[in-house]
């Protein structure tokens, strides 16, 4: 999603000078669209990423609308703080964009896995959060959102090549979107956990078993109509995420059967355990935790044969 972000960045800002991009000294071959095409308002501001979202700060107080871009685990946790207390606190709009979510980075290690960056953003009621599925809904979702008065997260992938099946692109503010039909068992997938989910959807009509699945690209606020409305269906939901399974998508999802007495019942898919000196590759890594596509399917034949036997 990284070219696709750049590129549509770049031509919103052919209209809007307001539009700055700063990066803390990484995006090489992926941010050059924008940095050819509006030098004067492309910074590097070096590994400063606590000084980059100060300075962003300042621009958006100023009237700008800067985007501050790094790897998720430098651009959310290192200035959390300055994040909370600048765009947040004082209602700006700063757009905090983070790359690599969940273990894109998988040979670099737990510095570089991005698992609790949902977590710590969600925890705070003034900022919007926008997962795209796919380098297609990127680029629509940063359309809809890019002059929004308040402060954004944006967690990309670095995959641009990769799309969801029956996705297309689309992007709706709040909203989830459907992308596969069945009346066993739902399905809810945050951001690229979309891609997953929609093979595991496959798998299991394959086998006899039909899945709807949802994809979720936007949090705080929540898509919650969509969500309680296919919650009320089902007596059984999975939700995935690359991302730890505690204060993300699944969270959400628990809180709101709960809240609202839905007899349903919640299976976490996401990383458990911190993973520690593991690395490898991302598609290993979500084989181990269970994320991968027959992985996915296996859990949902579970548990709709341990419903069945009841």
């Amino acid at each position: 999603m990284r070219q696709a972000f750049s590129q549509t960045l770049a031509e919103l800002a052919q209209t809007d000078p307001r539009i700055l991009l700063l990066t803390a000294d990484l995006g090489y071959l992926a941010l050059e669209p924008f940095a050819d095409a509006h030098p004067q308002r492309f910074f590097n501001m070096g590994v400063a990423e606590q000084n980059m979202v100060g300075v962003a700060t300042g621009l958006a107080e100023a009237g700008f609308i800067p985007f501050t871009y790094s790897i998720v685990t430098f651009s959310v946790l290192r200035p959390y703080e300055f994040i909370r207390n600048g765009p947040i606190g004082q209602h700006l709009p700063v757009r905090i964009v983070s790359v690599g979510g969940g273990v894109e980075y998988g040979h670099n290690g737990i510095s570089h896995f991005g698992l609790e960056d949902i977590a710590v953003m969600r925890a705070q009621p003034g900022i919007t959060l926008v997962c795209p599925c796919d380098a297609d809904q990127a680029r629509t979702a940063i359309r809809a959102t890019w002059d929004m008065p308040h402060p954004i997260y944006l967690r990309l992938s670095k995959d641009d090549k990769t799309r969801v099946p029956g996705l297309d692109g689309r992007f709706e503010f709040d909203r989830a979107q459907k992308i596969h039909e069945g009346d066993d068992a739902l399905m809810i997938a945050l951001g690229t956990g979309a891609v997953e989910a929609a093979r595991a959807a496959e798998l299991l009509a394959a086998r006899g078993i039909g899945c709807t699945v949802l994809a979720v690209s936007t949090l705080n606020p929540a898509p919650t109509g969509d969500l309680l409305a296919h919650l009320a269906r089902f007596r059984f939901v999975m939700t995935v995420e690359t991302h730890y399974t505690t204060g993300g998508l699944g969270s959400l999802v628990s809180e709101m059967v709960a809240e609202n007495s839905i007899a349903c019942r919640v299976i976490r898919c996401g990383i458990k355990e911190s993973p520690g000196a593991m690395t490898g590759s991302q598609a290993w890594l979500h084989r181990v935790n269970g994320l991968d596509a027959e992985s996915l399917a296996v859990t949902a034949t579970a548990a709709l044969s341990e419903k069945s036997a009841r």
